[in-house]
């Protein structure tokens, strides 16, 4: 499974909001500003904005001085709602949604493998904040490595 550019623009581009109003900036930033410092193409970051601003997760002020804020702050932004607001698509499994549709209608054998591979992904970013990301909070697990006997 692989997160797409959505998901991905999304959090890199919110993370930078994050930093510039952690840096003291009390205005609103331009998309133009974020798509410069993090080279992302204007156009779709106004389309993930716009999509942000519907699912309230970020506020947007108009004008000449207008642009973005979190409307949660840093610590209140969750980066399984910033995926989610962008319509991004986590599902591990190929089923349609509601769990049938692996194999005609029936469900395959390794559904309850993917999708709770699902959950532990949604967890995962459930628990992760745009705090944690631009503090340095974001370890990677430490998966033991299973032991495979000859």
């Amino acid at each position: 499974m692989k997160l797409s550019s959505r998901g991905r623009y999304a959090v890199m581009a919110l993370a930078d909001l994050a930093c510039e109003e952690r840096g003291g900036c009390c205005s609103p930033v331009s998309i133009a500003d974020i798509a410069n410092r993090q080279r992302l193409p204007v156009a779709y970051l106004e389309q993930l904005f716009a999509q942000l601003r519907r699912a309230g997760v970020v506020a947007s002020t108009r004008g000449a001085a207008g642009g973005y804020r979190l409307a949660n702050g840093a610590a209140g932004t969750r980066i399984a709602d910033i995926v989610a607001a962008v319509d991004e698509n986590l599902q591990a499994t190929r089923c349609a949604e509601g769990g049938t549709g692996c194999l005609g209608g029936e469900r395959c054998l390794t559904h309850d493998l993917w999708d709770a591979l699902g959950d532990c992904i949604h967890g995962f970013l459930c628990s992760i904040t745009l705090d944690d990301v631009i503090q340095g909070r974001v370890k990677p697990a430490r998966v033991e490595k299973a032991r495979v006997e000859a």
